[in-house]
This record gives C-alpha cells, sequence and structure tokens, in this order.
C-alpha cells in the first residue's frame, strides 16, 4: 500500500521517479545508500539485534497514510473548485491494466469533439505510449510519468491542469494508473469516478476490491464482444458490484466493435456542469 511503499508522500511532495534508472527516493525508514561492510558504516546505531526488515509500526503506517490523504483531499478540494468555476466536467476513470480504457476514450473523442471540447490527462508508471494514441484523435493530452508510484494524486493533476490549460466547458478525461487498489483512496477533485472491467478479468472483481467499485459512479463493462469465448456471468458481476454499491450504474461497451459506446457517449454529455456565466463571458472575449 502506498504508506508502505511512500509513493503517495513521494508524489504528494513533488518527489517523483523520471525513469528506470532513477534514485529511490521513497522513505522506508532507513537510507538505503550506507555501505554493509565489516565495520557496518551506518549513521544509526546498529546492535545485534538489529534487523532491516523488521515490521513497520503499525501505528505509524496509519498516521503517515492519514497525512498523506489529507493533504491530497486538500488539493481535490481546490481542483474541483476550479472545475466549478470553469464548467470542467472531470472524470477519472480506473481499472486493473489491459482493461482497454485507452480505446475506449480513443473510439469516443472523434464523437464528443463535436459537442465539447476536449482535453486528457494520463497517467502510466512509465513511456508516453497512450498520450500519443489519444494525440493522434486530434484532442490535447499530457501524460503523467508516476515512476515508481502506483497511482496519480491531486498535486499531479493540478500541475496537468495548469499544462493543458483547457477552454471553459471541457470535458476532462483523466486515465489514471492500472491498479484496482491506490486509486479508490485518493480524491484527484473529478466530478465522477468510472470504473472500466473487462470481461477477461473475472466476474468476482467487485467483491475482491470493493474499494474501487464502492467509490466509483459507473461500471464500463468493456469487450463484452469476447463473452462467448470466456467464462464471465454478466448478471452475476453487476450483483457483485451492487452489493458493494447499489447506486452503481452499468454500461456494457465493446471498445473494439463499438457496441454500447452511444450510451457511453450520452452518459458523459449527460453529466456536463453548467458553464458559469463570466466564464463563458471571459471565453468569448
Amino acid at each position: 500500500m502506498c504508506t508502505v511503499c511512500g509513493c503517495g508522500q513521494a508524489s504528494t511532495e513533488g518527489r517523483r521517479n523520471t525513469g528506470p534508472d532513477a534514485p529511490c527516493h521513497h522513505d522506508h525508514g532507513h537510507d538505503h545508500r550506507h555501505p554493509h561492510h565489516d565495520h557496518h558504516d551506518h549513521d544509526h546505531p546498529h546492535d545485534p539485534h538489529h534487523h532491516h526488515d523488521r515490521a513497520p509500526d503499525p501505528t505509524r503506517l496509519v498516521r503517515v497514510e492519514r497525512d498523506i490523504l489529507a493533504a491530497n483531499d486538500a488539493l481535490a478540494v481546490r481542483n474541483r473548485a476550479l472545475f466549478a468555476t470553469r464548467g470542467i466536467l472531470a472524470v477519472n476513470l480506473v481499472s486493473s491494466p489491459g482493461s482497454g480504457k485507452t480505446t475506449l476514450l480513443t473510439r469516443i473523442l472523434d464523437d464528443l469533439a463535436r459537442w465539447v471540447p476536449l482535453a486528457v490527462i494520463e497517467g502510466d508508471q512509465q513511456t508516453s505510449l497512450d498520450a500519443e494514441r489519444i494525440r493522434a484523435t486530434g484532442v490535447p493530452a499530457i501524460q503523467v510519468n508516476t515512476g515508481k508510484g502506483c497511482h496519480l494524486d491531486a498535486a499531479m493533476v493540478a500541475r496537468a491542469v495548469a499544462t493543458l490549460d483547457p477552454a471553459d466547458g471541457t470535458v476532462l478525461f483523466i486515465e489514471n494508473v492500472g491498479n484496482l487498489v491506490c486509486p479508490a483512496a485518493f480524491d484527484l477533485g473529478e466530478a465522477h469516478k468510472v470504473v472500466v472491467l473487462s470481461v477477461t478479468e473475472g466476474d468476482d472483481k467487485p467483491l475482491k476490491y470493493p474499494d474501487m467499485f464502492h467509490a466509483a459512479d459507473a461500471m464500463v463493462l468493456n469487450k463484452i464482444d469476447l463473452l462467448p469465448h470466456v467464462t464471465f456471468d454478466v448478471d452475476r458481476c453487476v450483483a457483485h458490484a451492487r452489493r458493494i454499491n447499489p447506486a452503481l450504474e452499468v454500461l456494457p461497451v465493446s471498445a473494439t466493435r463499438g457496441d454500447g459506446l452511444e450510451a457511453w457517449r450520452d452518459w458523459v454529455l449527460s453529466r456536463r456542469p453548467a458553464v458559469p456565466r463570466h466564464a463563458s463571458e471571459r471565453t468569448a472575449s
């Protein structure tokens, strides 16, 4: 979890791994750089019973997690206020890796572009491959690489939005790092969290990752074109998901074949906020 590896703290404070050879900035409780030789040249006392694999203090972990989330939540409030002021709809797409989030986006961006201005924030540990796919559609996109981090946070989103400078009334998609655990805990300031689940992953995922499905407003059930070829019970999956979150909306789609994309597009458009009058006047001027 983030409080053990320190990735939440590192990203919140702006310390980010920028490549495979970058040094680890994660706080594991001691300095990884000190040498281990016969004289044990440590900068802390060393006794015969000292062990580096000693279990972390659970009280400290709870305190660190609380502090990390509180700092993130404060930034998320600022992001949400900015979005409201400018009539921006922010949709946080979350899923495990390989669910088809990027394909789902690229398939509806052309359609949505006829109705609203669009922008995309892409989150991955490494590479800019997904952002390049988005830009190929003509929609502005920025890649945020988290290095060893397992999720985007509100500070990363704030910096990306400042760079993108989306127009008032924009639909802003935030494609989070592929992970069904940590992104559930981190508010980015989004209006809606949408979990994408593919039928190749198993119909028990809502029970295995309840926090994510509880936090989501909608579940896009992707790759339904593969249902004849996999063991996946749609009704059972939906029942599991709504046991966790009775209000969860379910949108079955096939991003590759096109099934259900119109309903997914309409879901997004129906949640656009009204653009405040002062924002419209600024855009017109």
